[in-house]
């Protein structure tokens, strides 16, 4: 049988973690904490179910990012399904070839077992399917670092998925990359206290100071993809799939930018960029070099 070569990739959602994370960023922190009482007795009352309406997570977006990196050869969500809030979404699990995984309800407060439960099947996956080449774990909980570190070392390329500002920064240290969810293609920013104020907002505040952690990380890749070369000029892909190897964390969207073409051109005193050819290319500015 001749060897694949097309990159295969196996997701694993911790279903519970991502949807009460989205819900603290659009309502507050700790909003779902507060809430849940209130969610687990009637999900349908007004108030509650405008709460859950405003702070839905759209599952299809997430998929969509999954497939980016190859072909999806599984996709199992973790939840307790027989809850009237995750069962709002069990269609749209299903039209998208998501495998349910049933946990037993948790008591109130309580972890859901969910970690244990993937990080087992993802492990048994890879001994099982030894031409899975990715893993993809949408979750935010540091409980999972020891898994994306068994992922890499089982030679996979392990990709994070979780919510800004709840999500553990020792997982994204794990992870060959990490994204946040409201920085994916797809999500819409909502006004308010949403990913708007606690990712975007924040982050061009901390523009305004004399440090700028972008721009010291792109300084920080130009210099060495441009001594490991030994050209000034490079391909911004390049370039790019370098920072996100120093910072797994690193999106151009999560700092308000549209694209990476568009974060190089936010720091003139950094990099110059040239658009005359069909690649982009970039080079550390005369001030820098």
């Amino acid at each position: 049988m001749a060897e694949r070569t097309d990159p295969r990739v196996a997701v694993y959602l911790d279903f519970d973690n991502i949807v009460m994370s989205w819900y603290d960023t659009v309502h507050g922190r700790n909003a779902y904490g507060r809430d849940r009482q209130r969610i687990a007795a009637d999900p349908t009352e007004p108030e509650i179910a405008e709460r859950l309406a405003a702070a839905t997570v759209d599952l299809g977006a997430i998929i969509d990012y999954a497939a980016s990196f190859g072909t999806l050869v599984l996709t199992r969500a973790y939840a307790d399904w027989s809850s009237p809030v995750n069962a709002e979404y069990r269609s749209q699990l299903v039209a998208r070839a998501v495998d349910l995984v049933q946990l037993f309800p948790a008591a109130a407060y309580a972890k859901n077992g969910a970690d244990i439960r993937l990080a087992v099947d993802a492990v048994e996956d890879m001994f099982r399917l030894p031409d899975l080449s990715h893993v993809v774990i949408v979750a935010g909980d540091s409980d999972y670092v020891p898994l994306a570190q068994r992922c890499k070392r089982l030679g996979r390329f392990v990709v994070g998925v979780g919510v800004a500002g709840s999500s553990a920064r020792s997982l994204a240290a794990a992870c060959d990359r990490f994204d946040t969810y409201d920085a994916l293609p797809g999500i819409e920013r909502q006004p308010g206290k949403d990913a708007e104020s606690a990712v975007a907002a924040k982050t061009r505040r901390s523009r305004k100071k004399a440090a700028d952690p972008g721009a010291e990380l792109l300084e920080r890749a130009l210099r060495l993809e441009g001594d490991r070369e030994g050209t000034d000029w490079q391909h911004a892909n390049v370039v790019k799939s370098l920072i996100t190897r120093l910072d797994p964390g690193f999106s151009e969207r999560a700092l308000g930018f549209r694209s990476f073409t568009e974060f190089i051109k936010a720091h003139p005193q950094v990099a110059e960029i040239d658009e005359t050819e069909n690649i982009v290319q970039i080079r550390l500015a005369a001030g820098t070099r």
